[in-house]
């Protein structure tokens, strides 16, 4: 592990815990054992930091859904991969300090418009995605013609980062699987194709 790696593995979970705006000079210093000197000779500065850290976290949080989603076949059955994954989420990430997209976009909307926009664009591509799935089931006959495909994908996101607010929140992860049993029996189940 090269000295950026060592900074990133360290700081990344104080960045998603304190919040990107919260976390000081001396609580990256803390925990790295470094200097400020030592610090910055990785990172342009501490915006490139706390990017570098949001990617960090997205790498290990997010991406093994999308890999996961990439390998499964069926549109119903990537829906299904989708809120079996998120039924995990709270453990996968609770020691890291929550969901980096829904941390960092709301905690960097108004103060750090470039790490906000990286969150609103993995925030898009999940959106995306979930409109490709369904559409892709509309079109193989696995999900009814008259389904609206973003208005569904808006519903389901909204509930997966909804639930896991209220997961966090409260130190309870029923709110994300009753959630996901929603989104199963109730969204899912009422555009299935009979």
């Amino acid at each position: 592990m090269n000295t950026s790696e060592f900074i990133l593995d360290k700081i990344a979970p104080i960045f998603n815990k304190q919040g990107y705006v919260g976390t000081s000079l001396s609580d990256i210093t803390n925990a790295t054992g470094l200097t400020k000197g030592a610090i910055y000779c990785n990172f342009l500065n501490k915006e490139d930091l706390a990017l570098k850290s949001f990617q960090l976290n997205v790498n290990l949080a997010i991406k093994p859904l999308f890999r996961i989603i990439a390998n499964t076949p069926g549109s119903l059955n990537k829906l299904q991969a989708i809120t079996n994954y998120h039924r995990n989420y709270y453990d996968l990430v609770k020691e890291r300090g929550g969901c980096p997209m829904l941390r960092v976009g709301v905690d960097t909307k108004y103060i750090n418009p470039l790490l906000f926009e990286e969150a609103q664009k993995l925030s898009l591509r999940f959106t995306t995605g979930l409109v490709n799935i369904i559409q892709e089931g509309i079109d193989t006959n696995e999900i009814k013609k008259d389904t609206n495909p973003l208005q569904y994908a808006q519903i389901i996101l909204s509930l997966m980062e909804g639930s896991s607010l209220l997961a966090f929140t409260h130190d309870d992860s029923s709110y994300i699987l009753n959630a996901m049993t929603h989104v199963d029996n109730i969204l899912i189940a009422s555009i299935k194709k009979e």
